[in-house]
């Protein structure tokens, strides 16, 4: 193929290695120990911390205070500010008092200017500073010396700051350069080499063939975060690990690192970096859950203290277990390149608060459009205009529903963002407008580097106007990619970024609509023949900041420049869709993410699990993971229970490496074809639900896709799932994860009292009720999913073609009752596009089963919209007993007696036909 042609001389020249391999080549990545900073600053035992505050230096203002620390040893000063965020959260950041340049400090991260809330000095004693919020619920109590800070939630201290004193700054200074000594005095010239004596990539640093200037010199610094209430600690994604996070300190591992890469088919159950960094970590307990937000985004490594896996792992170490009063605790210690110190805590007490107080900083993911949760077809590549038209025809006539069909890179002119191959699409317009008038979509990807071509305007445009990064001399940086040589835009300049959001607007992309999505890939940035297949640390982007201070922000301000480019082009209308690989804090309000070139392997099925929810957690909802591996060909069991799993994540994509073999669902035999049908199908049916999932999650900025832990924190098996997962509050998805199995076991968690909840099987409503594991059996069909009692999920059962002509189609309620025969659920709907929800066109219902009624009334009573959509059925499941009919009451003061009638084990009422506009009730009768 000539793309491949085209591809491996990069590759090559990139990774050392053919594309052919089958794994992650580590010679290509650092480790911690090949990591000058992290070297440096990376200790495994609680020390005393060198730093104490300044007492006599206390400032108190309305919203925060000022404090004045010291090193004890270099007597550098430093600024402690500390304040309170409305909703549970604390803020300090720590800097040098007189710098000898700023350091960098994260910008864009955030949603908004948090709004802070008034705090009060309580106490300041020779000992101890005791900072209270206005309302007097949370503290934080500042320990003079040796300095740490304890923050609490009421009585109970949920997070402690350097109270390992694991604590480092190394504060800006010019190089020192040993005194000449005299040739005859061999001692002091010793002496003196000891005094300047640092780690050797301290000042500059090499990695393979790559060189560091660092003209800052070594700026690193560090702090260890302890939580007292926990028994494990979750987040810190992008990493193809556990969800629960490992051990790291006193063995052969490394600390889980955060450093934007493009990592060539990587491995499984390790912490290496991946494609994105989001610097959240929670540590949860029976009593509380809190969480810290380590807002930097330089390189950045996270080491792990778990004392219960260090007990079972390394007994013989005892060091970090006789810590006084602390033997229990887990914690972590972040490692940072540069930048300021600069934290957000998050008091929870339970693990949806502190989910909810991380977005209400980092911002919520917007209500897609409905085709965005629907179904994607992609891979790499579909050749011409023929092939999209040719799968798109396929999957109506093998009636498989699909929203989406995507292009990856060979549809430009020789990998020119922006433009189009006309010998294999010579008529974009009309092959995207074929697909529109099916109810369709297109994707296409757009990447960050620019080919240097002088016959391509974006290219002139970007070196006539210094629209380049640029390289440590001051000149436009030149790296290798897809087209060859490149250069990369730098989003960090707001021009810039207006610039390439200018170019999605039709009147400059002509060959384009305002329906199309957008996938920016590449974005880490990934550059091939850049150290760690990225771009140079001493690189230089708009403001005179270093690469190195600024990496993992790169592809966040990729996708904004996107983002508001979307908008524009959309006129302020429509809602845009973005799929982004790479990420940090706050990506979530501009794209969704998927975790990248994952192989077809029933270990990449099973972390994409573990991936998607460690990004939940980390307020990033819409995600997902290629179907069926992007590398390597799934066999037939495999690529069914991966559909399977997808079909209940939240992002819903088919992609495929381009030397795979096709694999579109008609591909495979008869049999296969069926149950991937089956699986799309279950998907479309629950589009209700998603949909209204995707827009509480914009209202509460809680995950859509959950642990089990964050409904039950009191049972500590939940703490262990990473193989069954939740839907909101209402199903627990448990998917079919290895080759071969009949039955798998599934647990159904306890409440805080020690009780069940009701569970029911949402294939034949089988219940169930007690706390534990039990055997689900398993054909080739079944997805184990169960609804939980005192609950309602919406349904549409009539399946068309694409997502987008299900609009105006009927509603079937299933409505699942508690052990008090209660149950309670929301609808969400408006026109599934525009932003008009945001001005008050939507409808967001409550539906209610009591006292063997089911009620529907409006949340946001004067909020409202036109639909043409009606109430088909009510599934009623978990009634003792059969009614013997149903009655219909309208608002209005109309009524009408309903068929009832059983089936599957559950009460059906029959057609009620009431608009979902209305206000109404349906009596039972018996």
């Amino acid at each position: 193929m000539v793309t491949r042609k085209l591809w491996l001389p990069f590759a090559v020249l990139a990774f050392g290695f053919l594309h052919e391999t089958i794994s992650v080549d580590r010679n290509n990545f650092k480790s911690c120990e090949q990591s000058s900073f992290c070297r440096r600053l990376r200790l495994s035992e609680p020390e005393t911390s060198k730093f104490e505050v300044l007492q006599e230096t206390l400032q108190t203002y309305k919203q925060y205070i000022l404090l004045d620390l010291q090193h004890s040893e270099t007597k550098h000063l430093y600024v402690l500010k500390l304040g309170a965020v409305k909703g549970g959260i604390f803020h300090f950041q720590i800097d040098e008092k007189s710098p000898l340049s700023e350091r960098y400090r994260v910008v864009d991260a955030l949603v908004k200017e948090p709004e802070y809330v008034g705090v009060k000095v309580e106490s300041s004693s020779a000992s101890t500073v005791v900072v209270s919020t206005e309302a007097g619920t949370n503290k934080a109590v500042i320990q003079v010396a040796p300095f740490k800070i304890d923050f609490y939630n009421g009585e109970r201290v949920v997070v402690s700051a350097n109270s390992m004193g694991l604590m480092r700054f190394e504060h800006l200074r010019r190089k020192e350069v040993a005194p000449a000594a005299p040739v005859e005095n061999e001692q002091e010239d010793q002496e003196n080499e000891v005094q300047v004596k640092e780690d050797p990539g301290a000042w500059e640093e090499n990695f393979k063939s790559h060189h560091d200037a660092k003209p800052k010199g070594p700026e690193a610094l560090s702090m260890d975060f302890s939580f007292p209430q926990g028994k494990v600690l979750f987040g810190i994604p992008e990493h193809a690990d556990s969800f629960v996070l490992k051990h790291t300190v006193g063995g052969k591992s490394d600390p889980y690192r955060l450093y934007n890469l493009d990592v060539f088919e990587y491995e499984l159950d390790n912490g290496m970096a991946l494609y994105g960094s989001v610097p959240v970590i929670y540590g949860a307990g029976p009593s509380a859950t809190a969480g810290v937000y380590w807002q930097n985004a330089a390189e950045t490594w996270v080491d792990i203290f778990s004392p219960e896996q260090e007990k079972n792992v390394m007994s013989s170490i005892v060091n970090f277990v006789s810590r006084s009063n602390q033997e229990d605790t887990p914690a972590a210690n972040f490692i940072s390149e540069s930048g300021i110190i600069d934290v957000f805590v998050l008091v929870g007490p339970q693990p949806l608060d502190a989910f909810r107080q991380y977005t209400d900083l980092t911002g919520k993911a917007p209500l897609p459009q409905l085709f965005a949760i629907a179904y994607h077809q992609c891979r790499w590549n579909y050749n011409d205009e023929q092939d999209v038209t040719t799968v798109s025809a396929k999957f109506d006539e093998h009636d498989i529903p699909m929203d989406t069909m995507w292009l990856d890179i060979e549809y430009t002119d020789s990998k020119k963002y922006f433009t189009w191959d006309h010998h294999k699409f010579p008529h974009p317009l009309e092959m995207i407008r074929n697909l529109t008038e099916r109810g369709r979509h297109l994707t296409i990807i757009i990447d960050p580097h620019i080919k240097r071509d002088g016959g391509y305007f974006f290219h002139n445009d970007c070196t006539d106007r210094g629209y380049y990064v640029k390289n440590k001399d001051g000149n436009d940086y030149e790296g290798w990619c897809w087209p060859g040589a490149a250069s990369y835009a730098d989003f960090f300049n707001p021009v810039v970024r207006k610039y390439y959001g200018d170019q999605y607007l039709l009147e400059n992309f002509k060959e384009s609509t305002a329906e199309v999505g957008i996938w920016n890939d590449m974005n880490e940035p990934s550059v091939f023949n850049g150290p760690e297949v990225t771009m140079l640390k001493d690189n230089i982007h708009h403001g005179g900041w270093e690469h190195r201070d600024v990496h993992n922000l790169y592809g966040h301000m990729h996708i904004m420049a996107t983002y508001e480019g979307l908008i524009q082009r959309g006129e302020g209308t429509l809602r845009p869709f973005i799929l982004t690989r790479s990420h940090f804090a706050g990506s979530q309000r501009f794209a969704a993410v998927w975790t990248g070139d994952n192989m077809a392997e029933w270990g990449h099925l099973q972390a994409s699990i573990k991936m998607c929810l460690s990004l939940s957690v980390a307020g990033i909802s819409f995600c997902g993971a290629d179907v069926g591996g992007f590398f390597g060909n799934p066999d037939p069991e495999l690529f069914y229970r991966w559909y399977q799993t997808g079909a209940f994540q939240p992002f819903f994509r088919s992609h495929a490496h381009i030397d795979t073999k096709r694999r579109e669902p008609w591909l495979y035999p008869e049999d296969v074809k069926l149950i991937i049908r089956d699986a799309i199908r279950k998907r479309y049916r629950l589009l209700p639900l998603w949909y209204t999932m995707f827009y509480e999650h914009e209202r509460s900025g809680l995950p859509i896709m959950r642990p089990m832990l964050a409904h039950y924190p009191a049972d500590l098996k939940c703490y262990e799932l990473d193989s069954q997962f939740m839907l909101s509050d209402k199903l627990l998805v448990a998917p079919v994860l290895k080759a071969g199995q009949t039955k798998i076991d599934v647990y159904f968690p306890a409440k805080e009292n020690g009780e069940a909840d009701l569970w029911y099987d949402m294939d034949n409503h089988r219940k169930y009720s007690s706390v534990g594991y039990d055997s689900i059996s398993v054909d080739t069909y079944k997805v184990p999913v169960f609804q939980r009692g005192g609950t309602v999920v919406p349904r549409k059962d009539r399946i068309r073609r694409s997502a987008t002509l299900m609009k105006d189609d009927p509603f079937t309620l299933v409505v699942a009752m508690d052990k008090n025969t209660l149950a309670k659920g929301t609808l969400y709907i408006d026109d599934e596009t525009s932003f008009d929800y945001r001005s008050g066109k939507y409808l967001y219902l409550e539906v209610e089963f009591k006292d063997n009624v089911l009620s529907s009334k409006k949340i946001d009573s004067t909020a409202t919209y036109s639909t043409k959509s009606w109430l088909e059925r009510v599934i009623l499941v978990g009634l003792t007993k059969t009614p013997k009919s149903a009655t219909l009451h309208l608002s209005n003061g109309e009524s009408s007696t309903l068929d009832v009638y059983t089936e599957a084990g559950a009460i059906v009422v029959r057609k009620p036909g009431v608009s979902m506009l209305d206000n109404w009730s349906i009596k039972l009768n018996y």
